[in-house]
């Protein structure tokens, strides 16, 4: 675990976690349209969904790393340019909740399907463990842990968007607030992937 890069670990997960995405915009829009009542089942479907998929890339990843110990390297620059992909989206992120007016009411068994059917949440995962927690993923009790501790982060940025979404809506239309709030993110997502390239150390 001391070779983990906290510092660099953290702001991935917290900007990844908490821009919009599917899952966050999803909860805004379905808490505006029916409350966050009647919302919280698909919130709990999510975070069970994401927390199920990051075990499954925990023991993959220590599988991989077993049986090709040379692919660390690989991977790390795969995880670098999905970074940067994201880099780019966060840049270019609106946070609209366009749409609103067709979303359905979705229940607990429709936010874990949707978990595995999105492929930029299983890179994610994949992205965590590869490229951030190498050190720990021959530990089961490590990569159960961690895979708590991402889901509580994403049930809390759930919650946020849910709670707040109307508010988000209505002032990150502001052009120029959301260019210097996407241009900070987005700069230290381009950081993260430098860093855990190797190109910095």
């Amino acid at each position: 675990m001391n070779l983990i890069d906290f510092g660099v670990l953290i702001p991935f997960v917290l900007i990844t976690t908490f821009t919009p995405g599917p899952n966050n915009l999803s909860c805004a829009s379905m808490s505006i349209n029916f409350g966050i009542k009647k919302t919280m089942n698909y919130i709990y479907g999510i975070v069970t969904g994401f927390f199920l998929l990051l075990l499954l890339c925990g023991f993959f990843s220590n599988l991989l790393f077993t049986t090709l110990p040379s692919i660390e390297s690989i991977m790390r620059w795969v995880g670098a340019i999905y970074i940067l992909y994201l880099a780019y989206g966060t840049f270019r992120a609106s946070f609209s909740l366009q749409e609103k007016s067709n979303q359905y009411l979705w229940g607990f068994y429709k936010g874990i399907l949707l978990q595995f059917l999105n492929p930029k949440v299983i890179i994610y995962g994949l992205t965590l463990y590869s490229a951030f927690l190498t050190p720990l993923i021959g530990n089961p009790l490590y990569i159960i842990l961690f895979s708590l501790g991402f889901s509580s982060v994403t049930f809390c940025s759930l919650l946020t968007w849910a709670a707040f979404g109307a508010i988000i809506n209505q002032y990150l239309h502001n052009i120029k607030l959301r260019i210097i709030i996407n241009s900070i993110l987005s700069l230290l997502l381009v950081y993260t992937a430098v860093k855990i390239s190797g190109i910095i150390s």
